[in-house]
């Protein structure tokens, strides 16, 4: 038989004698028990971090990727879905009503033909004069080098929308507001890009060895050649990094779009993003419509980053180096 007290369990024999179990097995036992909390314990605060780490990444793509996604079913569903008092993860009666209409009722593709103009041309020319003076504050020593630099990053400071008065006054005088606005929107996206296009190129201009150049020359080549040649190649991740996000900027960028155009044309004669904005009504809003514009005007832009995201990682990664 045995007896119970507390904190101990003691055994007795027949003959009615108790017995104290051994003090040292109970020690080992505990300290064998404690041991084995102790590092379960540790294990777990160890991997706590990473845990969370993962947590917190889950619930960051899940914020970031659920929107895209509601866009996405609700171009598929009706109006009758959409408002509801219930958020509907999947369209009850999915239909392709809402892109027939986009084709077939809104002037989808002037809207995307006027977009690729003005954000091409404007990517074109923010990149050609971007390379030049990147490449001239890279290469060239002259007075007046570093406070170029300050004033260009002292220029990123001021948003754009500041000098809205003066960029239709501009384009007035030039009488592109009437003639051409499309190409006038270009030229001032040009201009705003003219400060990230630099900063990034000339730092990956930085990173070039300058003895490639200098041996080009040596070999009898000119300074337009071993640009052309030997440096420009090398810059196409800088390149297509800048062009990528000039071009991005450009197609989502709606205040001077919606002044620069709306203010003098519209119809046919506007950009994407205003055609989508277009679509609001004064009392309703027909946002199956709206969802399914949505989804086209981003499919260009995920074709344009797939094509060229290899591009778009390297010269992010080098670009960024300060010289």
């Amino acid at each position: 038989m045995s007896e119970q007290i507390p904190g101990r369990i003691l055994k007795s024999d027949s003959s009615g004698a108790v017995s104290v179990p051994n003090a040292g097995a109970v020690a080992r036992e505990r300290a064998q028990t404690l041991s084995t909390t102790t590092v379960l314990w540790r294990r777990f605060l160890s991997n706590l971090p990473v845990v969370l780490i993962y947590v917190y990444l889950t619930l960051m793509a899940l914020f970031a990727l659920f929107p895209i996604y509601y866009v996405v079913q609700a171009s598929f569903a009706g109006d009758q879905n959409l408002y509801t008092t219930t958020l509907q993860l999947l369209p009850q009666s999915p239909s392709l009503s809402n892109y027939v209409y986009a084709f077939t009722k809104e002037p989808i593709f002037f809207w995307l033909l006027n977009s690729t103009i003005v954000c091409g041309l404007s990517t074109l020319i923010g990149v050609a004069f971007a390379l030049t003076g990147a490449y001239a504050l890279s290469r060239f020593r002259f007075r007046g080098r570093e406070l170029s630099l300050t004033l260009l990053l002292a220029l990123q400071a001021f948003p754009g929308l500041l000098a809205i008065t003066a960029y239709y006054y501009l384009l007035q005088y030039l009488n592109l507001l009437n003639t051409a606005p499309l190409i006038g929107l270009a030229l001032i996206y040009a201009a705003g890009n003219l400060v990230f296009g630099t900063w990034n190129i000339k730092g990956y201009f930085d990173t070039l060895p300058v003895e490639l150049e200098l041996a080009a020359m040596i070999d009898g080549a000119s300074l337009w050649t071993a640009f052309r040649v030997i440096t420009l190649p090398l810059a196409a991740p800088a390149l297509a990094s800048s062009a990528l996000f000039m071009f991005v900027g450009g197609w989502n960028e709606f205040a001077l779009a919606n002044f620069i155009l709306n203010a003098n044309s519209g119809g046919t004669n506007i950009t994407f993003i205003l055609g989508l904005n277009a679509l609001q009504g004064t009392y309703t809003t027909p946002w199956g419509y709206f969802a399914a514009t949505s989804v086209i005007i981003s499919i260009p832009l995920m074709l344009l980053f797939l094509y060229a995201r290899r591009f778009f990682q390297s010269g992010l990664t080098v670009g960024a180096v300060k010289g």
